[in-house]
């Protein structure tokens, strides 16, 4: 018998999310992404509690308004630099740079255009201003160990996911 996904259960599954406006895929996540339920959130609330009941082998799709989520976009986080005033590692389309203001306060910025003389970094959550929606299909449910439920997911090393296309910033 299938286990439903709810509180304390180790969950495995994967997952794509789709601009709905022009069909394109944002990210896909095809390696198993595990964690438990109820104690770790690594998605949007809306998608976790959509996934509450389901089991292994199911498939959903979320939608989801980027503008509840994450807010609306903010021009004044999108900044353009003379590319000799970037370090070097920093030089290319998707890298991620993380500053910080006078406050001490960090937000990750996403280089988002480059050419030969200036690059633009953006600090908007790349799903800002956007509705998508989430595909997910569930590989794996079941109870989770006391250790899993500490760490708040699978034990070994998984891939390095992008945290700005799965939590609020």
């Amino acid at each position: 018998m299938n286990q439903a996904i709810q509180t304390g259960k180790f969950v495995e599954l994967t997952y794509k999310v789709v601009d709905r406006k022009s069909g394109h895929v944002l990210t896909r996540v095809e390696f198993p992404l595990g964690y438990v339920h109820g104690h770790t959130e690594i998605l949007a609330p809306s998608v976790h509690a959509q996934l509450e009941g389901r089991s292994a082998g199911d498939v959903i799709e979320v939608a989801i308004d980027g503008n509840q989520i994450f807010g609306p976009r903010d021009e004044s986080l999108v900044f353009t630099d003379r590319i000799e005033n970037v370090p070097e590692e920093y030089r290319q389309v998707g890298a991620s740079i993380l500053m910080e203001n006078d406050a001490g306060q960090t937000r990750s910025f996403l280089v988002t255009h480059m050419d030969d003389e200036t690059l633009t970094v953006d600090g908007n959550n790349p799903l800002c201003g956007r509705e998508v929606v989430f595909t997910l299909e569930i590989l794996t449910v079941r109870d989770a160990t006391s250790d899993e439920i500490k760490a708040g997911g699978a034990m070994a090393a998984g891939p390095d996911i992008d945290p700005r296309l799965l939590r609020p910033v």
